[in-house]
């Protein structure tokens, strides 16, 4: 048992994870840090030690794919602590290709882990949020309002989380549930730079798109390098995490807030298009 509150974070090895589960102990909750492999928790072991958090950080395993690997980590948190205050669905993959080349068994493979594993935690922690008055807050992207050029299946995905949670969150609502999005731009991560080694390959097998993925990356890559740090994107989670009336939706950016105001009112989808579209040329 302990008189802190206690949340639960997917995907904590590196990224916004690992800064979000850092960011959550020093501001006082006891942090369930799991990851698929805790054989590489590493990273996040010594960012634990070298905030002095050690204490308030529990790191454990958690397969977002496999629901009774997530139904056992949620008991086990509640068997430990006795509450569940929040959970923070931040585990995700990414994918890069169009449909033509990546094909509908790599959108299987990214919706099972960035859409039904977020379904799946949601469903194990609500009724203990419900006791508890506690909060789900999802980590979403720019990418779950924005429809992207070349990530398709990751946009899907992202859009298919967005409409779960806008839709579940009145309805959590009406038991004392809060349900918040957080919707990062670019950030500079793991995430991102695990995508690298495959660009090439995607380049030379692009087909008729060939000329386009190219101008893709050289229009592209701007946005990385000013992206925001793993730190600065855990802040805004962290703010959702702690603020007494959370928003639903939240970016973690001016650049990410900026575009996701030209969807929010574009009404027939020629203001995305002529933002998007001279990426490809």
């Amino acid at each position: 048992m302990t008189a802190l509150r206690t949340v639960l974070i997917t995907g904590t090895s590196s990224g916004i994870g690992l800064a979000t589960a850092v960011a959550a102990a020093r501001a006082g909750w006891q942090v369930v840090a799991t990851l698929r492999d805790t054989g590489k928790a590493g990273a996040l072991r010594a960012a634990v030690d070298e905030a002095g958090v050690t204490d308030r950080v529990r790191v454990a395993h958690l397969d977002v794919t496999d629901p009774a690997s997530v139904a056992a980590a949620v008991a086990d948190a509640v068997a430990t602590y006795g509450h569940l205050d929040a959970v923070i669905n931040n585990a995700g993959v990414g994918q890069l290709g169009t449909v033509e080349q990546i094909g509908v068994d790599a959108f299987r493979s990214v919706m099972e882990v960035n859409f039904f594993g977020v379904v799946e935690l949601t469903l194990a922690a609500l009724p203990h949020l419900r006791a508890s008055g506690g909060r789900v807050i999802t980590v979403s992207s720019l990418g779950g309002v924005v429809g992207q050029p070349f990530n398709e299946a990751y946009c899907a995905a992202k859009f298919a989380v967005e409409g779960f949670l806008e839709s579940l969150a009145p309805v959590a609502a009406t038991t004392g549930v809060r349900v918040s999005v957080v919707e990062p731009g670019a950030v500079a991560s793991e995430f991102v730079a695990s995508l690298g080694p495959s660009l090439p390959g995607l380049v030379e097998n692009a087909g008729p798109y060939e000329a386009a993925f190219k101008a893709y990356f050289e229009n592209t890559a701007g946005f990385f390098e000013q992206a925001q740090s793993s730190e600065d994107a855990a802040a805004s989670v962290v703010e959702v995490l702690t603020a007494p009336e959370p928003a639903f939706r939240v970016q973690t950016s001016d650049v990410a807030r900026g575009l996701a105001a030209i969807k929010l009112a574009d009404l027939d989808g020629s203001a995305v298009h002529a933002f998007t579209g001279p990426w490809l040329s």
